[in-house]
């Protein structure tokens, strides 16, 4: 079995990621979307509350679970023994970070990466901007799952 990780924050989840996790899905035989549990961090969101849009995002995908994690993404591979790490790339500054990760992780466990370029569509997406065009008061209804939509307006407005 084939068996790969998309991780992230995904505060929140967007169409840009739901893009890569989707077409990873199609590549391997299971994925396993990671929610990182970053401490020194606090997202706009909850852990459980990115793992509940993410679930419902990823529903309609068998081969695909969501979970967190907390520490080195190469121990949670291991872990779980997954060999592949899927990272999406939306233009060459996120190459440069990304090819570090990856050569880093490489050197710490048997694990490869894969990058797969965001579609045309999402290469401007980042879940930073929809939080800010949201902040703002703009419509964010085209870039992340109409749930996401009122989560953020829920949550920005207490």
């Amino acid at each position: 079995m084939h068996r790969a990780v998309c991780p992230g924050s995904f505060d929140p989840v967007t169409y840009g990621h739901l893009d890569i996790v989707g077409r990873a899905a199609r590549l391997f035989d299971q994925v396993t979307v990671a929610v990182l549990v970053n401490e020194s961090k606090s997202g706009l969101f909850t852990v459980p509350e990115r793992i509940d849009m993410l679930s419902q995002a990823v529903a309609d995908l068998d081969n695909v679970e969501v979970v967190s994690f907390r520490g080195l993404l190469v121990d949670f591979c291991k872990e779980h023994d997954i060999a592949v790490i899927v990272k999406g790339l939306r233009a060459v500054s996120d190459f440069d970070h990304e090819l570090q990760m990856a050569q880093m992780n490489s050197s710490l466990a048997a694990v490869e990466t894969v990058f797969v370029p965001t579609s045309p569509q999402w290469s401007f997406l980042a879940s930073s901007l929809v939080k800010e065009v949201a902040r703002l008061g703009g419509d964010v209804g085209d870039l992340v799952p109409s749930y996401v939509v009122d989560r953020l307006k829920q949550r920005l407005a207490e």
